[in-house]
């Protein structure tokens, strides 16, 4: 299948000097500000998952000048992240863009490469295999991040393991894997972790609607 090529973006001047505008004002920031000058990678890291919550709320919400305002919060963490890295020779932001940029060409061989992936599922498929060969994970399970919040760990477990029952011909194949690599065991647990949980948000939710 042949690549579609983007069209002209003629706004991307503007773009490109509205990104060199937030890398100046964090320089700057950086080196005026009392309390940006005291920030550490770890001193951030509850604020920026405070302004991803922020970012799910005004999605669930259905309000994009809202998604606008927290887009450009979390972009400012990143840059700030990048500034502190540069500071400590680690990284930069043109090694981050680099290296995600790499990624995502590396990661879409059906578009980069020769390999064929007609359907989502077959993206997804490739996607954890080359993720799988990267990372040295035994499984695909090994990417699901450790701090993850317990329901959203127990949700994307279950996504995965569905993903590695899709690798079979027909759906009767696919459940086969799916019950021979996941014992039923296993595959309750993964329903248990979820539970309770999912029960608590109701009882939260339904408290914070009576109190607002």
């Amino acid at each position: 299948m042949p690549m579609i090529t983007p069209p002209i973006d003629t706004n991307r001047k503007a773009k490109l000097e509205a990104f060199d505008r937030l890398l100046t004002i964090m320089d700057e920031l950086r080196l005026n500000c009392p309390w940006d000058k005291k920030q550490t990678l770890e001193s951030l890291r509850h604020l920026t998952i405070e302004e991803v919550y922020e970012l799910s709320d005004a999605i669930l919400e259905g309000d994009e000048e809202e998604v606008r305002k927290e887009l450009g919060d979390i972009i400012l963490h990143m840059v700030f992240y990048a500034k502190i890295g540069e500071e400590r020779k680690s990284f930069d932001v043109a090694s981050v863009l680099n290296g995600i940029c790499d990624k995502l060409i590396h990661r879409h061989p059906h578009i980069y490469s020769d390999v064929e992936a007609n359907d989502e599922e077959a993206v997804k498929q490739n996607w954890e295999k080359i993720k799988l060969k990267e990372k040295g994970n035994v499984s695909v399970l090994g990417g699901v991040p450790t701090s993850l919040p317990a329901l959203v760990k127990a949700m994307r477990i279950q996504e995965k393991a569905r993903g590695l029952a899709l690798t079979g011909n027909t759906k009767r194949r696919s459940g086969k894997k799916w019950r021979k690599r996941w014992p039923s065991s296993r595959r309750n647990s993964i329903l248990i972790m979820a539970s309770p949980l999912i029960r608590k948000k109701r009882r939260l939710n339904s408290v914070i609607c009576y109190l607002a």
